[in-house]
């Protein structure tokens, strides 16, 4: 299965359970705050050496990855294609490790 096709179950999903599945459904705002907080409670199973099971970091990682695709569907973002693009960007872009904080390895 792809990430569209990943998407179009889960905005099947979110009709079935009454997630809202246009931007008139649902508050933006509230979403991105959910894929906030599923991206904190992944660094919290990181953090505290939970890799698997429910609530470990793998499964955080699945719930961040969902939210996600649920928005972009919302808004008809063919995120495959954003994803994809966003690869061919960093391919070709030059990062300046010197003025981040950020490692390098």
């Amino acid at each position: 299965m792809n990430i569209s096709e990943l998407q179009t179950l889960i905005m099947a999903q979110a009709t079935e359970k009454g997630f809202g599945t246009t931007p008139e459904d649902i508050v933006v705002s509230e979403k991105i705050a959910l894929i906030h907080s599923e991206v904190t409670e992944a660094f919290e199973a990181y953090r505290h050496k939970k890799m698997r099971g429910k609530d470990g970091f793998f499964e955080e990682l699945g719930d961040i990855v969902q939210r996600v695709l649920h928005l972009a569907g919302v808004f008809g973002v063919d995120i495959e294609q954003e994803i994809r693009s966003k690869v061919e960007t960093n391919e070709h872009r030059e990062w300046r490790w010197d003025e981040t904080n950020e490692r390098h390895q």
